[in-house]
């Protein structure tokens, strides 16, 4: 629960220290001096959002700390995720508010981004006032609020796990189904892929292998040819061998006659049998160089075929491989993504299936709930004074949603023979209040919320109407902290702990300050309210009996 709010310089209020109680607590004072800033107060301490304009002016800052006590077990176990201590069960939250428009939070003098400071303070504070109205007026609210009543939600989480799944299929389907036909273009890009390389069945480096094997295999056939001439150029007709043999001819009938001509003779003889010889050799190496005709003709087809792949994809051998891998597994993908088209789609339907026969139990469930709503809801406004009143729950079924398949819309018929309309059509400010104040209470000991706010509900009631809003915030205070602001004695008499807000002048200055009325202090508040300032004593007296009254219901 809020235990104690530390204010020092927000707008009037200089500074307060207001001491809270587990049950109900009455803020009371005059038009103007102050009630609101309040709750603006606790409000920013909650994390909503606050100007620099609530900053005393000649302050550089306002700063509000509240101490919260009795910490539930739903609140420990979020301090406990987000790493903050609870010593004791028990924390402070502090917002600083800048005069040049900045902000400083804090949960137990630990700095604290606002938005944990909005979460936090969500689970310890329920704020409601005059625009919190509204929720009655949007009729997309209303589940929510039956749902509250209930109490239970394992059918409603269960759908909704159900729901989600089916929602993250159906997304999954459509963006498979989206690309089905951009697959079908790709599919046939791939397969001329794997069709054009996947033949060759390429090695890593193969067209460097075979292009070095290629150019020997070249070049053993040039050196045959080479080695065949020379051959021929020794040995052929007309060749240097027979030309050395017609030499001879011609002088060996002159070779007695002239030794010179003899020595030239002897020396044609040996250059014909070292040309015969040089023939001879030549021959025998050309028999030791090695081709294969067929082998050649093999690496001159395969390297062809290679470097037009290279040519058409822009890719070297290794790269042809990769592409071909890629377009393998892309392939495989796509013919899974068909096998999961499939398998997305049975699971589809097994699931809208599950979760519509979810939403229906869900139904059902809500049917019995809005039976018993409608029965706690028309005692609690009669209580209020709202007799004749018939509530009614609008449930309907429809298109399933994250809430389920129906909706619900709250309708009143707040004068007896009219058919019951929307809330939003015929309610008043005062009628609004007591419904939303019926349905606090209806739903407060389902509620995990400690504390509980409620600023000038008593709006637009009076007399009877309003005593009986205080006994009902009574009652709520039995179970949740209550804090109220009210002009309304019949409310005010109900307190447990009475606060008095009021206006006073200090050094030329007009400060708000807080104080605790004991209970003198609350008779001469009640009899100001009752009666305007200075009461007379039949007013006070009148305030005691009414305090003394309160407090015996």
């Amino acid at each position: 629960m809020l235990k104690e709010i530390y204010i020092r310089n927000l707008a009037v209020i200089r500074e307060a220290v207001i001491p809270l109680n587990e049950k109900l607590n009455i803020f009371t004072g005059e038009t103007g001096a102050g009630k609101s800033i309040l709750i603006n107060g606790i409000n920013a301490v909650l994390g909503q959002r606050c100007t620099k304009d609530i900053v005393r002016t000649g302050c550089d800052k306002a700063e509000i700390t509240a101490l919260f006590t009795e910490l539930s077990d739903e609140v420990c176990e979020k301090l406990d995720e987000l790493g903050i201590s609870h010593d004791g069960g028990e924390i402070t939250v502090t917002r600083e508010i800048s005069a040049d428009g900045g902000s400083v939070s804090r949960i137990n003098q630990r700095t604290a981004p606002v938005s944990l400071l909005k979460e936090i303070g969500g689970m310890l504070i329920n704020i409601h006032g005059q625009h919190d109205n509204q929720i009655l007026l949007d009729s997309d609210r209303h589940l929510q609020i039956l749902d509250d009543f209930g109490g239970d939600n394992t059918l409603l989480n269960e759908y909704r796990v159900t729901f989600r799944e089916l929602q993250q299929t159906a997304r999954r389907l459509g963006e498979l189904k989206k690309l089905e036909q951009s697959r079908v273009e790709r599919s046939i890009y791939l397969n001329g892929i794997i069709d054009d390389i996947g033949e060759l069945e390429l090695r890593e480096g193969e067209d460097e292998e075979l292009e070095k094997e290629y150019e020997a295999a070249r070049n053993s056939e040039k050196t045959i040819i080479a080695i065949k001439n020379a051959v021929n150029a020794i040995t052929g007709e007309e060749a240097a061998n027979d030309m050395i043999v017609s030499a001879e001819t011609e002088i060996s009938g002159y070779t007695e006659q002239d030794k010179q001509l003899n020595t030239l003779y002897e020396r044609l003889s040996a250059a014909e049998i070292e040309l015969s010889d040089i023939a001879s050799e030549l021959e025998a190496l050309a028999e030791k160089v090695e081709l294969d005709g067929q082998r050649l003709e093999y690496l001159g087809t395969r390297l062809s075929s290679i470097n037009k792949l290279k040519r058409k994809y822009a890719a070297d051998c290794n790269e042809l491989i990769k592409l071909y891998d890629d377009a393998c597994r892309e392939i495989i993908q796509f013919e899974s993504s068909d096998s999961e088209i499939k398998e997305l789609t049975a699971k589809r339907e097994e699931l809208l299936h599950k979760v519509t026969e979810q939403a229906k139990a869900l139904y059902e469930y809500r049917e019995k709930v809005a039976e018993r709503f409608t029965e706690r809801v028309t005692a609690e406004l009669e209580f209020l004074n709202m007799e004749g009143v018939i509530i009614e729950v609008r449930h309907e079924k429809g298109k399933l949603t994250v809430n389920g398949m129906d909706s619900a819309e709250f309708l009143i018929s707040a004068n007896k023979g009219e058919e019951p309309r929307p809330i939003s059509k015929i309610a008043s400010g005062g009628e609004l209040s007591r419904i939303m104040l019926a349905l606090k209470s209806v739903i407060a000991d389902k509620d995990s919320i400690p504390t509980m706010i409620f600023d000038e509900i008593d709006t637009g009631v009076s007399g009877k109407a309003a005593q009986k809003i205080g006994i009902k915030l009574r009652e709520i205070g039995k179970v949740r902290q209550v804090i109220c602001v009210t002009h309304l004695s019949q409310i005010a008499v109900m307190a447990d702990n009475h606060l008095l807000i009021e206006k006073q002048i200090v050094d030329d200055r007009t400060e708000t300050h807080v104080m605790q009325l004991d209970m003198d202090g609350r008779v001469s508040e009640i009899a100001r309210i009752m009666g305007g300032d200075a009461p007379s004593e039949l007013m006070l007296d009148n305030a005691r009996a009414e305090i003394q009254k309160a407090a015996g219901l």
